[in-house]
């Protein structure tokens, strides 16, 4: 369940930062409305996620995954072009991620 959670708390602060980008430092009224909402969501997720998953770790991944799809969120939606050396340290992120999933032995598995 934490892990549902967490992927759940991701794509809440996804969705929070592409609102915050549309709000247009909060002059508009519905994407800054959404902004908030999502966002006090995502963190009501990953709170429920530290229940169980170390803080370290759980940031580690909601931060890491969060920059990944944002990037690319910002590169399809907000037409946001990223170049060589971006892309190779997204790369590096999501390897970061996958390392701690699959090796660390601080996650409940």
């Amino acid at each position: 369940m934490p892990y549902l959670y967490l992927g759940a708390a991701i794509v809440f602060e996804v969705i929070g930062t592409s609102a915050l980008k549309a709000s247009d430092s909060f002059t508009k009224l519905l994407p800054s409305i959404v902004t908030v909402a999502t966002y006090a969501v995502s963190f009501l997720l990953l709170a429920l996620t530290l229940r169980t998953i170390p803080v370290g770790i759980a940031y580690a991944m909601w931060a890491g995954v969060g920059i990944v799809l944002i990037a690319m969120v910002g590169w399809l939606w907000f037409k946001q072009p990223l170049d060589l050396p971006a892309l190779v340290g997204l790369a590096l992120i999501v390897a970061g991620v996958i390392v701690v999933n699959a090796f660390s032995k601080s996650l409940p598995h």
